[in-house]
C-alpha cells in the first residue's frame, strides 16, 4: 500500500517566507477563526464574524483573503487536510496488518462524527476546487481493495462510491438541520453496511 504523494496541508499559492512574522500569525489566526465560525454557522457566516473571532479588524482578514470565497477555499483546504491525515493514519493501520473492515468502520464513524459538528464541511467542500489527484482518496481505495481481497467488502464498491454516499448523507442531514451526533452515527453505520459483504 502506498501513501498519497501530495499533502494538502500546505498553502502552495503563497510564499510565506517573504512575509513578516506578524502577518503570518494573523493569517493563521484568521484561518483558525474561520474554521470555527464556519463550523458553527456554515458558509453564510460573515467576514466581520470571522474578524471578531480572530481578534483582528476586517481589513486584516481582507489582506490575507481578498474575497470571502478565497477564505472559504482556505477553510476547505484545512478540512481536506484533516481527511488526508486521517486517511494516512488508516493506511498505517492497514500496513501494520489491521483488519480492513474494522479500519473502514472506524474511519466512517470518525468522519460522520466530524461532519455532525461542522456545518462548513457539508456546505463548503462540495463547492470548492477539488485537488487533483484526489488527495487522501488513495488511502480509502487501499482499504477497500484490501477488504475486497479478503472477501469482506463488495467487489463493485470504490472509494468514489463511499465519498458520494457520505456527501449525500451530509448534505441531506444539514438541510434538515440535524445536529444530533447519534443520528449521524446511524447513517455512518448504514453506509458501512451498504459496502460490506453480507
Amino acid at each position: 500500500m502506498t501513501a498519497p504523494e501530495c499533502d494538502p496541508t500546505t498553502d502552495h499559492d503563497v510564499d510565506w517566507s517573504t512575509k513578516r512574522s506578524d502577518a503570518r500569525r494573523n493569517h493563521e489566526r484568521v484561518v483558525a477563526a474561520a474554521v470555527e465560525v464556519f463550523a458553527e454557522h456554515g458558509i453564510e457566516a460573515t467576514i466581520p464574524q470571522v474578524a471578531a473571532r480572530a481578534g483582528v479588524g476586517k481589513a486584516t482578514v481582507y489582506r490575507s483573503f481578498p474575497t470571502k470565497d478565497a477564505l472559504v477555499q482556505a477553510v476547505a483546504q484545512y478540512q481536506r487536510a484533516w481527511f488526508y491525515r486521517r486517511g494516512l493514519a488508516a493506511l498505517d493501520q492497514l500496513n501494520a496488518g489491521g483488519d480492513p473492515l474494522t479500519i473502514l468502520r472506524d474511519l466512517l464513524a470518525e468522519t460522520v462524527e466530524r461532519l455532525a459538528n461542522d456545518r462548513a464541511l457539508a456546505e463548503a467542500l462540495p463547492e470548492t476546487e477539488k485537488p487533483s489527484p484526489a488527495r487522501g482518496e488513495e488511502s480509502l481505495e487501499s482499504i477497500i481493495l484490501a477488504g475486497q481481497r479478503q472477501g469482506v467488502i463488495r467487489e463493485d464498491v470504490t472509494a468514489r462510491h463511499v465519498r458520494v454516499l457520505l456527501g449525500g448523507v451530509a448534505g441531506s442531514l444539514f438541510r434538515q438541520q440535524e445536529r444530533d451526533p447519534e443520528q449521524w452515527r446511524i447513517y455512518g453505520e448504514l453506509i458501512f453496511n451498504a459496502v460490506k459483504k453480507a
